[in-house]
C-alpha cells in the first residue's frame, strides 16, 4: 500500500524573455514520411533532462510544437529519446538525443558541451525535470537510497543549473525550469528522500532567482502532485478512489497541463517577471503552499 501510495507522488516527478527574433539561425529540416516537405525550427535551444518519456517526454514535445530545438536527455532509453526527437521534428521543431547521467557533473558537462556542438545558438531554456526514486520507510532506508536521490534529484539540478547560467549569464537571457514535486511542500510517507531533495530543489530556486535576475534570467520551479501514467493506470481501483478523496479536484493531472505550464514559463513574454516562484499543478492537495 505505501508502496503504491508512494509511487502516485513519485510520477509527479521549472531572466529576460527568450525572443524568438533573437534566433540567428534557422534548420531546415526534412520530416519523416514526407521528405518534400521542409520546415524551420527557430525556437530557443532548450534542453529537458529525463525527456525521453513521461512527463520529460510531454514538456518537449511541448516546446518542439513551439518550434524549438530540443536537446532531449536520457540516462538509458536511447529508442525512447530518439522517437520523442522524430515526433519534435513532425511538429515543425528540431531535436537531439543526448544520453548522459544527471547524477554526475561529468555527465552534465558532456550534455552541455553535446547541445553547444548541435546548435551555434546558446541554450536559451533549460528544464530540470530527471529524477529517480528509492522508497522506503527512513528506518529501513540505506545509504545508497538515500545518495541516489540526492545526487540525481538536488545535485543534478544544481550542477546543471550551474552550468546553464555561465551561458545565460554572459548572453543576459535564459529561463530555468526546475521540476519539483508538492511532496517537497507536505511530505509523504516512505519518501523522506525524495522529500528532502524536492524540497531543497525549492529553496535553491528561490536563491538561483535572486542571484541571476540582474543580468536577465529568471528561474522557477513547478511542483506537480498526482499525475496519471502507466503506472497509475494499473492500480487498484480502491486506492484510486482513496487518493481522490485526497483531491479537491477529484482526478489526477495530465502530463500535458504540467508542460503548458512549463511551456508558459519557458516561452511567453507575459512570464518575463516571473522569478522565484514555485506553482503547483496538482489539483489543489497542496492548497495553501504556493
Amino acid at each position: 500500500m505505501l508502496a503504491a501510495w508512494s509511487s502516485l507522488f513519485s510520477l509527479a516527478l521549472a531572466p529576460s524573455p527568450v525572443s524568438f527574433r533573437s534566433i540567428s539561425r534557422a534548420l531546415s529540416v526534412s520530416r519523416a514520411g514526407n521528405p518534400a516537405a521542409l520546415r524551420m525550427a527557430a525556437g530557443p535551444v532548450c534542453i529537458v533532462t529525463g525527456g525521453s518519456r513521461g512527463l520529460g517526454r510531454a514538456i518537449a514535445l511541448a516546446l518542439g510544437g513551439e518550434g524549438c530545438r530540443v536537446v532531449v536527455n536520457y540516462a538509458n532509453s536511447a529508442a525512447a529519446a530518439e522517437a520523442v526527437v522524430e515526433e519534435i521534428k513532425s511538429l515543425g521543431g528540431d531535436g537531439i538525443a543526448v544520453q548522459a547521467d544527471m547524477s554526475d557533473p561529468a555527465g552534465i558537462n558532456s550534455l552541455f558541451k553535446a547541445t553547444a556542438e548541435a546548435y551555434e545558438d546558446p541554450v536559451g531554456v533549460l528544464v530540470n525535470n530527471a529524477g529517480i526514486t528509492r522508497d522506503t520507510l527512513v528506518l529501513r532506508m540505506k545509504a545508497s537510497q538515500w545518495n541516489d536521490v540526492i545526487n540525481t534529484n538536488l545535485n543534478g539540478v544544481f550542477f546543471a543549473s550551474q552550468a546553464a547560467a555561465k551561458v545565460m549569464l554572459k548572453k543576459r537571457s535564459g529561463r530555468i525550469i526546475n521540476i519539483a514535486s508538492v511532496v517537497g511542500k507536505i511530505g509523504n510517507p516512505g519518501q523522506a528522500n525524495y522529500a528532502a531533495a524536492k524540497g531543497g530543489v525549492i529553496g535553491m530556486t528561490m536563491s538561483m532567482a535572486k542571484e541571476f535576475a540582474a543580468r536577465g534570467v529568471v528561474v522557477n520551479s513547478v511542483a506537480p502532485g498526482f499525475i496519471q501514467s502507466d503506472m497509475t493506470d494499473e492500480l487498484p481501483e480502491a486506492l484510486i478512489a482513496e487518493v481522490m478523496k485526497s483531491i479537491p479536484l477529484g482526478r489526477f493531472g495530465k502530463p500535458e497541463e504540467v508542460a503548458g505550464l512549463v511551456k508558459y514559463l519557458a516561452l511567453d513574454p507575459s512570464a518575463a517577471y516571473i522569478t522565484g516562484h514555485c506553482l503547483n499543478v496538482d489539483g489543489g492537495i497542496a492548497i495553501g503552499t504556493c
